[in-house]
């Protein structure tokens, strides 16, 4: 069903390699990768989003973040985005991308994950669990 699913936020070097990560983890037989609005380009995961990640036995690998370009919503069948804004953005961008872009909390809540960026473990800390649970939501549809 879903064999390529692209997970995208804002800088792609918090939420969205993170929850990458955790599809992986759960799917290795799918192709998961992940990509940002903005996308700071060749920077490594935010170090407190891979700390918090290991402090619960997720090992997040390599990383080097990516913006979002045509060719990647194309190439996905799923897209997964943190933020209603988000799917806005790449609906108006991307409008062939439409049918396939939800909220990665779309089936527990469909409630925005907030940007833990440059506030501080504790914020990365409240979003992991947020994360975690839309993800193993998600898991019983790809």
């Amino acid at each position: 069903m879903f064999e390529r699913i692209l997970v995208v936020c804002d800088g792609n070097i918090c939420r969205s390699p993170t929850v990458a990560a955790m599809l992986k983890a759960e799917r290795p037989e799918k192709t998961v990768s992940s990509a940002g609005l903005v996308g700071l380009e060749g920077h490594d995961m935010d170090e407190t989003a891979r700390a918090v990640a290991a402090s619960n036995s997720l090992e997040c690998g390599e990383h080097s973040g990516r913006k979002l370009t045509t060719e990647l919503c194309r190439d996905a069948d799923l897209i997964l985005v943190m933020e209603a804004r988000q799917r806005d953005r790449i609906i108006e961008r991307f409008p062939e991308a439409s049918g396939k872009t939800f909220l990665l909390s779309h089936w527990n809540g469909a409630r925005d994950i907030p940007d833990p960026y440059r506030r501080g473990r504790e914020a990365f800390e409240r979003i992991y669990p947020m994360m975690r649970q839309a993800v193993d939501a998600w898991l019983t549809k790809i």
